[in-house]
């Protein structure tokens, strides 16, 4: 049976996943930084992309996901690992984008995995101090 906590923390992390999602699809990067710590480090070098810190990858988002004329991440499945004032996520992946070529058309790409996330409860609710993305598969028109 779950405490009023734990159903509590878990709704919080969700809407902090949503709102990740949200942030990168709209490109929303003051909204990007509530969802990590300010010493958080990302990841996203399996799908090509860097590792580094809060900052660094946010900056390396606004700066290379223009190029993309449609995305969408979807998130589901998200196991959560509660200890107290930590938590570890996992949660599965797809994302799809397409980029416009000269001639109109669309070039598209999906992916899958997981990413991964450690959490820390602060002050201002559940944030990610750590974020490494994994892929499981991927698709290129």
């Amino acid at each position: 049976m779950l405490d009023l906590q734990t159903i509590s923390d878990r709704i919080e992390i969700d809407d902090l996943i949503t709102r990740y999602t949200r942030a990168v699809d709209q490109l929303d990067w003051a909204l990007y930084d509530t969802v990590f710590t300010p010493d958080a480090t990302i990841d996203y070098t399996a799908s090509g992309g860097i590792a580094g810190t809060r900052d660094e990858v946010r900056d390396w988002l606004a700066a290379t996901l223009p190029m993309f004329a449609q995305m969408q991440h979807y998130v589901c499945q998200k196991e959560v690992t509660l200890h107290g004032d930590t938590a570890e996520l996992v949660v599965y992946l797809m994302n799809p984008m397409a980029i416009e070529q000269p001639d109109g058309s669309m070039w598209r790409m999906e992916m899958g995995g997981h990413y991964l996330h450690q959490l820390v409860r602060t002050p201002d609710g559940w944030r990610s101090r750590e974020l490494v993305e994994k892929m499981v598969w991927d698709r290129k028109d």
